[in-house]
């Protein structure tokens, strides 16, 4: 990614790399439309919480997949954007990052109620409450990216926001204010997911130890520890100023290369493993997209009479 004025692509290095991003981002969205397409069409998974919990989170992987592969190009083609646009475009992004850990966590909680506490579970998660629940995770997902707004207003001039602007967050969030506010609300989501996480999975460890069946429990502790996997991939995103850093300061002359492949395995590559991990693992899931999606041959048997 043109992430400096210091460092410029050639015209064949960005058209390969916007080739190679557009085309993943294609590749990632089909594979989850996929999975969306399956949920909408199967009652069955729309009456169940777990499976409305992770169709949001890959609705919510689709988002930022769109929008981070629009920015990426328009750092390429269009430079200077909107700065109202541009300011949508990012709080998106912030937004749907912010929620993927806290729909893990989501998920994780209703694992959990499944478990240890089964005869509560149908009555605590309702379709219903599940909806509800996600409304409210957009909203706390929110809240970062719309204090950001608010700190802008307070701390820029109107003319800040009459011009075209590079539509990077370091450009449209300058302040250290800006800064700080990144570093304490990603420490404060993340140790709560943790925690959430931690104490899941060693509740259902220790149910599934004292049950007489263990299959269903061991089940719901493999899923959440995928829950933790997931959440370290999407972690991976946070050591990217570091590597870039390393990088810059280590590789001069390969520092474009270096960096376009350090964005796509923090920020795109992860959004492919989400799918595969939950939604092919699933057995119910998976078979309803096999019978909807693989191609059927007929052989018609003719017998004379």
């Amino acid at each position: 990614m043109n992430l400096t004025s210091n460092y410029v692509d050639g015209y064949e290095e960005a058209l390969v790399k916007n080739i190679v991003i557009v085309f993943l981002g294609l590749i990632i969205n089909s594979i989850n439309a996929m999975f969306v397409v399956t949920f909408f069409a199967n009652p069955i998974f729309s009456r169940d919480s777990r499976y409305i919990l992770y169709i949001n989170l890959v609705m919510n992987d689709m988002i930022m997949i769109f929008v981070s592969v629009a920015l990426f190009v328009m750092s390429y083609t269009l430079h200077l954007v909107n700065f109202p646009f541009c300011c949508t475009l990012l709080t998106l992004v912030s937004t749907t990052f912010m929620i993927t850990p806290l729909n893990l966590a989501g998920m994780a909680i209703e694992r959990f109620i499944a478990i240890c506490k089964p005869l509560h579970h149908h009555r605590i998660c309702t379709p219903q409450r599940t909806y509800i629940f996600i409304g409210f995770l957009w909203c706390v997902g929110a809240i970062p990216s719309l204090t950001d707004i608010i700190i802008l207003f307070l701390t820029q001039p109107a003319s800040f926001f009459r011009y075209p602007v590079y539509c990077y967050p370091i450009v449209v969030f300058p302040t250290k204010i800006h800064k700080d506010h990144l570093t304490y609300s990603q420490v404060i989501y993340m140790s709560l997911v943790w925690l959430i996480l931690i104490y899941t999975y060693c509740r259902v460890l220790f149910t599934a130890k004292k049950a007489t069946s263990r299959g269903s429990a061991n089940k719901a502790r493999d899923t959440i520890l995928l829950h933790g996997v997931q959440l370290l991939l999407c972690m991976l995103s946070y050591l990217s100023p570091v590597l870039d850093y390393v990088i810059i300061s280590n590789f001069p002359a390969h520092t474009t290369t270096l960096l376009f492949l350090v964005y796509l395995l923090t920020n795109i590559i992860p959004r492919l493993l989400s799918p595969l991990i939950y939604g092919a693992r699933d057995q119910k899931f998976a078979k309803k997209i096999r019978e909807r999606f693989t191609c059927k041959v007929f052989i018609l048997k003719i017998v004379p009479s």
